[in-house]
């Protein structure tokens, strides 16, 4: 008997809390011959949202992913969903800006070199020329792209360029120390994680562990959260401490951060590439 191939897919759902969603879907699932591997799903009573994504599988067939997104649109239209079905292991086009500090940059380069993040880096971006040898390095496209005051509407006017261009999915900012005008925050709204090197919502703005020295803190951590026009205010993806005492100087703090921020961000980037992140007003919902 010749043997059957077998295909993934990953389906999200998001909608109005109600009763007979979860039925509906999985009723259509099982039409369409296929078997759920995992669900996980989050009620949100107080927001009236309910969230769901599953890893379904079942035998292949040609055109199964078109066939079924034709098929679930009427289920998707009854309880006014937003959804997304699309092959398990999907890679994002992904490009990543990066000003001086080189360490959340080298550490994305290295977890999607080996395979640990289903992502494409097609393109970094940086306003310094520092990183450019580990980049090509690793047979990618780097883009110096200095900005001022000045000159700061035609650096966003390049980098939209470039977004067409390499047909971006994802910005990650790993570490790119300017502020992105609110008007480009808007269009990027949901498509951007920024790494914010502390524990949001405390120690916002410029050199936050020299000021989480002058507290005294015992905690040190980043936030990897998506970007919107408010400084670091966007809603927060995922979060890393390490602990540290009063003998920790400012550059000692620095040091003990950058794991965390390392950390923190490419569980983000993942988490988001994975379709687990969900956007519930000014905070996510991650269903992991």
């Amino acid at each position: 008997m010749e043997a059957v191939n077998e295909v993934e897919h990953i389906m999200t759902v998001q909608c109005p809390e109600g009763p007979g969603i979860v039925h509906a879907v999985s009723g259509f699932l099982f039409e369409q011959g296929r078997d759920i591997v995992e669900l996980k799903q989050f009620g949100d009573p107080a927001a009236g949202r309910f969230f769901m994504r599953l890893d379904v599988s079942g035998a292949d067939a040609p055109e199964l992913t078109d066939a079924m997104r034709a098929a679930f649109g009427p289920v998707a239209a009854r309880f006014n969903m937003e959804w997304t079905l699309e092959p398990r292991g999907t890679k994002r086009r992904v490009l990543i800006m990066v000003s001086k500090f080189g360490h959340c940059l080298n550490d994305l380069l290295y977890r999607s070199r080996m395979g640990e993040l289903p992502i494409d880096i097609v393109a970094v971006v940086s306003n310094h020329e520092d990183h450019r040898g580990l980049v090509e390095w690793h047979d990618i496209p780097y883009y110096h792209v200095p900005v001022t005051r000045e000159t700061k509407p035609a650096a966003e006017a390049r980098l939209l360029e470039l977004l067409d261009d390499y047909d971006v999915e994802l910005v990650v900012l790993a570490r790119y120390m300017q502020v992105l005008s609110d008007d480009l925050s808007r269009r990027l709204t949901g498509k951007t994680i920024n790494i914010h090197h502390s524990f949001l919502p405390s120690f916002k703005g410029a050199k936050p562990y020299h000021q989480a020295y002058e507290r005294g803190v015992k905690t040190v951590g980043a936030t990897a959260h998506y970007v919107n026009s408010e400084l670091d205010e966007g809603p927060i993806i995922a979060q890393q401490v390490v602990e540290v005492d009063h003998t920790f100087s400012p550059a000692d703090l620095i040091a003990a951060g950058r794991d965390s921020e390392c950390k923190a961000l490419s569980n983000a980037v993942k988490w988001h590439c994975q379709s687990r992140v969900f956007l519930d007003g000014n905070r996510t919902v991650v269903l992991r």
